[in-house]
């Protein structure tokens, strides 16, 4: 049963994330193609990531990525900033265009959340905040493992 009800709020999750992702690309401007909409969402995702981690957490080549990263500022989603590490790197990030809509900014994500606080007492938000930050850093460490077993086996 907790499978279930795990996997449909997931779903729910997942098909208004589409339902967004398809209503952006259909913009006056051309907005973004899937592609490129899911490469703004990863340098959202990756938090700031220089472009060569950008290229190998896609597992494509420099070029590729830069080709794609270009395209995305051109468009005004993704912004270059010069790394104060290396000035020869750059670090990226998403602007505000692309955040208007996305996430906790979307209105189905604030519905549910105004929902949440009109339907559940007090004690139970903050009991549904510390099993989503539990399940959170479970996930966190999946992926960490994840990332270590395929260091061992050079994947």
């Amino acid at each position: 049963m907790l499978e279930r009800s795990f996997e449909k709020l997931y779903l729910q999750f997942r098909a208004n994330y589409l339902r967004q992702m398809f209503a952006a690309s259909e913009g006056d401007d051309g907005g973004l193609s899937a592609a490129e909409f899911f490469g703004a969402e990863t340098v959202y995702l990756l938090g700031q990531p220089t472009v060569s981690e950008f290229a190998a957490f896609l597992n494509v080549s420099l070029p590729n990525a830069n080709y794609k990263i270009n395209n995305l500022v051109k468009k005004g989603y993704v912004k270059k900033g010069v790394c104060e590490n290396d000035k020869r790197e750059f670090r990226l990030s998403v602007t505000p265009e692309f955040l208007k809509d996305y996430g906790m900014n979307s209105k189905w994500t604030r519905f549910a959340m105004r929902r949440i606080r009109e339907c559940f007492s007090s004690e139970e938000r903050e009991n549904l905040d510390h099993m989503i930050r539990r399940i959170s850093e479970f996930m966190d460490q999946a992926d960490r493992n994840e990332e270590n077993e395929e260091k061992e086996h050079g994947d």
